[in-house]
């Protein structure tokens, strides 16, 4: 029997609790169930709070605690895995009352238990220090944040999972799901990890949050040029044209079009203009039904190989599953 202790703590995402309870709870029970063998019971879960009491989530329901965190932290219960929900509140307001939260996470790590956050509980990992010098992961819309608080933690926000050493991160919103069947791949094996995501009927080893992220190209700036340049842009992004022909539109070199650019808004122009094409496409792909080598010319891309190359990179995924996964559904 693995044990397994969820941190809970005020303004948590109450679903990133039951959730994992669930998952860990039923796993070896619901598939045993449905190929008619006796359930069998993998982990023992435990909700944690810091004085054993009941916390309050987020969306105001109140959820009962098995365990205060001193009868973790003492020694008498066996742990062999925490995991640290989402941050359901606004960030900034949670951490500075977490205190008892990040003594628990550290005495975790001392012990060299399984510690696993889920989407913005990240923060509360790097807060107590266990990800110095270590890769993570976080809510993709979170990121910038992340960076600004942690600039010793390699980031790694594209991706759905990280694992350092003991240490495991999952993106955001539902990734608890990603994040709970590969540490049960770890503890139990992959056989019972897939036959749990049957069981869910959930998809398995998905690795990139990149599809779900929003390009965020309305950086806010004062440059009035590259505004210029973003509003004829937004109009003509499908026509062809090169960065000197935007120059030249706008009565300025092309070297400082790309120098304004990439001050403004990190990136040069031809990058901006793949990315507003990729967003694009990815409109198409969700609220219609023209084929991807149409959608492709749509957005101004001539080239499937690249087209297809492109969008990958920049979703994680091929045009083809992009539409499968988000495709509007009538």
């Amino acid at each position: 029997m693995i044990n397994v202790v969820v941190i809970g703590f005020d303004r948590a995402l109450a679903s990133a609790i039951t959730g994992v309870a669930d998952l860990f709870g039923l796993a070896g029970v619901t598939w045993n169930r449905i190929e008619g063998k006796e359930a069998q019971r993998l982990f023992n879960v435990r909700i944690a709070s810091p004085q054993g009491d009941s916390v309050r989530c987020i969306n105001g329901l109140q959820l009962a605690s098995h365990l205060s965190f001193d009868q973790v932290v003492n020694g008498t219960t066996e742990v062999d895995a925490v995991i640290v929900p989402t941050i359901g509140g606004p960030v900034e307001e949670v951490l500075p009352d977490a205190e008892p939260v990040l003594q628990l996470l550290q005495h975790a790590d001392a012990q060299g238990w399984t510690i696993a956050g889920n989407c913005t509980g990240n923060f509360l990992l790097a807060e107590a220090g266990i990800l110095r010098g270590r890769c993570a992961t976080t809510h993709w819309g979170f990121k910038e944040l992340f960076e600004q608080r942690y600039p010793e933690v390699e980031l790694k926000a594209d991706q759905l999972l990280t694992r350092d050493e003991h240490i495991y991160c999952a993106g955001g919103g539902l990734a608890w799901f990603d994040l709970g069947l590969h540490i049960i791949e770890r503890h139990v094996g992959f056989e019972a990890a897939i036959q749990t995501a049957k069981a869910f009927v959930i998809d398995y080893r998905r690795d990139s949050q990149l599809s779900y992220s929003l390009m965020r190209l309305a950086k806010p700036h004062k440059d009035d040029l590259v505004r210029q340049a973003q509003q004829w842009l937004e109009q003509h992004f499908a026509q062809p044209f090169t960065v000197e022909d935007l120059a030249d539109r706008l009565s300025v070199s092309k070297r400082t079009l790309i120098r304004r650019f990439n001050a403004a808004l990190d990136m040069p122009p031809n990058a901006y203009v793949q990315s507003i094409r990729i967003e694009a496409a990815q409109k198409l792909l969700e609220e219609t039904g023209r084929t991807v080598d149409v959608v492709m010319t749509d957005v101004g891309y001539e080239d499937a190989s690249s087209f297809r190359r492109l969008f990958r990179k920049k979703t994680g995924l091929t045009p083809t599953e992009y539409r499968r996964r988000f495709a509007r559904r009538y």
